[in-house]
């Protein structure tokens, strides 16, 4: 039977090899910050969560941020009650969509809606002293061609404020946007209530 003070040794002997590892690699990072841009997408739940998650840290940093929603304007959402409601002088919020393609069900009009969206993503973007935009569900603009993904790139690569954090949301990123954007995350689908007959609730889906 192996000694409990020889288990421990080896592992803070493990420890301290994979401390060295990380110090040695955290060594080679440069120090200045970098506007990023960040994608969440994927089938799975969570995309929009996780960008809010993003927008509360920089509030809580009392870092300027704002929200341009693409899809769901019409939506009553908790995220959108307690950012307007409590700190709306530190985070914009913009809703800017008409509700999912399939409610619309009119393209002329979803597209002059993503383009008042972008305008205003634009707009917000370009002001230095905003420090993160999230551009929530705007992969399903571009993933209709409601918007043109050259412009949109050719924007974030050229006109972003260099400190200027941009996060874009939705299922179905294009393969150009992936490839353009320094973080990645892809929300796989394990399971899902909607599958099981169970709808949409508040404080869990919005």
């Amino acid at each position: 039977m192996t000694k409990t003070s020889d288990v421990d040794a080896k592992h803070n002997a493990k420890m301290a090899k994979i401390k060295a590892a990380r110090d040695k690699i955290m060594a080679q990072k440069s120090e200045g910050e970098t506007g990023l841009i960040v994608v969440h997408t994927g089938p799975g739940k969570g995309k929009s969560s996780a960008g809010f998650g993003m927008i509360l840290r920089c509030i809580a940093h009392g870092m300027p941020c704002a929200v341009v929603q693409f899809i769901k304007g019409a939506w009553d959402t908790g995220e959108r009650r307690l950012l307007t409601t409590n700190f709306g002088d530190l985070c914009q919020f913009h809703a800017m969509g008409e509700g999912f393609t399939w409610e619309t069900q009119d393209r002329q009009r979803d597209i002059a809606a993503a383009t008042k969206g972008w305008e205003k993503a634009k707009e917000l973007i370009r002001d230095p002293e905003i420090r993160l935009v999230m551009l929530d569900e705007i992969n399903i603009a571009l993933r209709y061609d409601y918007l043109d993904i050259n412009e949109v790139l050719e924007f974030l690569q050229n006109e972003k404020p260099p400190l200027t954090h941009v996060v874009l949301t939705g299922r179905n990123a294009k393969p150009e946007l992936i490839e353009a954007a320094d973080l990645v995350t892809e929300m796989t689908l394990v399971k899902h209530p909607f599958r099981d007959g169970i709808k949409a609730q508040a404080g869990v889906d919005f």
